[in-house]
């Protein structure tokens, strides 16, 4: 696996974080620490760590989008002055050490921030490649003892762009995302690396995106639903205007899956805090998933005959492929036209349909080889989705399927369960699917407040005394909400990138959203902050096509020039096809082959719309 395919698994599963990668920038130019603008920010403020500061020493946090003064004229920095000027950056840097910062400096409930550490990375340090900068570590402290306090890195370049950017985590999140690497949506060059000052956290709470034991303590859970993003973000834009002596010119938020949500909640929750958002495969309807996750589960194990093993599952894969990957033209592994391959799910199932036995006492058919009733069953369920007889927060009543018989493979990692037997008291991902198992933790640790409880009796459909918290749940920790109309008022810019063959968060869900929005808003003022990519092949981080974009470089365009991306070119990175490329295309179009060229090449392809409703 290639290291930029492996960020975006880091990016959607483990963190935000990803390792780093060489290449040529293409973002934004840094404005150095020592360049005209720079020279005149003032000496920071009797900054005398460890003692705490005076509230009015520290910045009141500003909006992104604060206008700043122009930067004075000074002549070229000599080397002495260049050096004097590098000098000052690192003595800022070290005077944040132990540097408190006052519970009013953050917009939410907080007992203020505290600064762990803070020191100068050299250009020339061992595996740093994002040229000279300040590392900051710090912890915001929360209201209640018992609610562990959030965690989070800063990382200011001394050859600044005037842009920041928050990063989103992954799954349940639990390890501080550290900021210095390539990202999906920044593949050629880490951020920092272009200049950005960058920031993330952990939400508030220890542990590995797979660990939902935090749901047990009230104030975590309403830091990782959307409290740690503000506080975040306050805390750090309080320390980069203290270095810098002002605000971003520009302020970003990315992020994936976890991070996704992330970002469509700072969309509807903060909107005045954010000039661009890009939110790939967000976990929108977050407590739907994780019911429907415990839905399939209990069709894998607590029904007879239910589990469908991985070699039948991709048996169905590879008869998908066989009906439906010519149908935009081209025989290259990948389906694009998905709307049209739902017509022919006949053709896809009935072959593999075990045959109807002739006698009770005839020898029950090999369930490698063909599905049962039993196993179709479980497939259907999880193409149909789920549909609750009572409503969530923001009339939400369930959770969109998937595309299983559309390209979607469920056999890796991330997809249906792999061990036959019941699971055990705290299912895994592998053995017991990665749908389930983060279902499981939500309901045992969120729901029930009971470590002990078995999900596989959990009634998804009548949750009795459960209801009320789940309601209360699908509020605090989601982003199904359609007013966005601040965030649109205030000219902010937001990109999403989704796999149709993603099979962790549903594609259908992100789909149904963007179509709710051109309903309440129409299609111009949607087009004029939107843009929504639906990548066929691509799954939850892997994939036959594993998009390679440069995401954050369209955001800047278009939220500093005013240049909206269209139909985009991706380079693929699945390691059986890393280099071709195809058109990136807004949804509802997909990349259809025109007949001649090669198929590795995007230009050999056009956006076309299916003419299947």
């Amino acid at each position: 696996m290639t290291a930029r395919a492996r960020a975006w698994l880091l990016l959607f599963v483990m963190t935000g974080a990803a390792a780093q990668t060489p290449s040529p920038s293409n973002g934004a130019n840094p404005v150095p620490f020592d360049t005209p603008g720079a020279a005149s920010v003032p000496v920071l403020p009797s900054i005398a760590p460890p003692g705490p500061v005076s509230p009015t020493t520290i910045p009141t946090p500003t909006s992104g989008r604060a206008s700043r003064p122009a930067p004075a004229v000074v002549l070229p920095a000599s080397g002495a002055l260049y050096v004097q000027r590098a000098t000052q950056f690192a003595t800022r840097c070290a005077q944040l050490n132990g540097l408190s910062l006052p519970a009013q400096s953050i917009g939410l409930p907080t007992r203020g921030a505290q600064i762990d550490s803070a020191a100068i990375v050299a250009a020339t340090a061992p595996g740093n490649q994002n040229g000279e900068f300040c590392r900051i570590t710090g912890s915001i402290r929360t209201i209640k003892p018992n609610t562990p306090d959030i965690h989070f890195d800063l990382n200011l370049p001394r050859r600044w762009n005037e842009r920041a950017l928050q990063i989103g985590g992954g799954g349940y999140n639990g390890v501080v995302v550290s900021g210095t690497g390539v990202m999906p949506f920044s593949p050629f060059r880490a951020p920092l690396g272009q200049g950005y000052a960058t920031f993330g956290d952990d939400s508030g709470h220890v542990g590995t995106p797979a660990l939902a034991v935090f749901g047990l303590i009230d104030e975590a859970v309403i830091n990782f639903g959307y409290a740690h993003l503000k506080k975040t973000h306050d805390a750090a834009l309080s320390l980069i205007q203290l270095v810098y002596g002002r605000a971003p010119e520009h302020m970003y938020f990315a992020g994936g899956s976890t991070g996704g949500r992330e970002g469509y909640t700072v969309v509807q929750r903060f909107p005045d805090d954010y000039d661009g958002v890009i939110a790939d495969s967000p976990a929108l309807n977050f407590s739907g998933v994780r019911l429907f996750g415990v839905r399939i589960g209990q069709a894998e194990y607590a029904s007879p005959g239910g589990f469908v093993p991985p070699a039948l599952l991709e048996r169905v894969y590879q008869r998908t492929l066989d009906v439906c990957d010519r149908l935009d033209g081209a025989a290259d592994g990948i389906i694009s036209d998905v709307s049209s391959c739902r017509a022919h799910e006949a053709e896809v199932i009935d072959p593999l349909r075990c045959p109807a036995r002739a006698r009770s006492d005839a020898p029950a058919p090999d369930t490698d080889a063909c599905l049962t009733d039993a196993q179709l069953s479980t497939l259907v369920a999880l193409r149909d989705g789920l549909n609750l007889p009572y409503r969530l927060a923001w009339d939400v009543h369930g959770y969109r399927g998937y595309n299983v018989f559309q390209g979607t493979r469920f056999t890796g990692m991330l997809g249906l369960a792999h061990d036959p037997a019941r699971p055990p008291p705290v299912p895994t991902f592998v053995p017991n699917g990665y749908l389930y198992a983060q279902g499981d933790g939500y309901v045992r640790y969120f729901v029930t407040h009971d470590a002990g409880f078995d999900t596989m009796r959990f009634n998804v459909q009548r949750p009795g005394k459960y209801q009320a918290q789940l309601v209360a749940l699908s509020g605090t920790i989601g982003a199904m909400n359609p007013d966005v109309s601040h965030f649109i008022a205030r000219g902010g810019k937001l990109i999403t990138l989704h796999g149709l063959a993603d099979e962790v968060i549903s594609p259908n869900t992100t789909i149904d959203y963007y179509n709710t929005l051109l309903t309440l808003y129409g299609f111009d003022t949607v087009n004029q902050f939107m843009r929504l990519y639906m990548v066929p092949g691509f799954q939850h981080g892997n994939g036959v096509f594993i998009p390679s974009v440069d995401l954050l470089g369209a955001l800047d365009n278009w939220v500093t020039h005013g240049v909206s991306p269209e139909t985009l070119v991706a380079a693929d990175i699945a390691p059986p096809t890393n280099g071709r490329t195809r058109p990136l295309c807004r949804y509802p179009l997909f990349p259809r082959y025109v007949g001649k060229g090669s198929i590795n090449q995007a230009s050999s392809f056009r956006c076309d719309e299916s003419p299947t409703p």
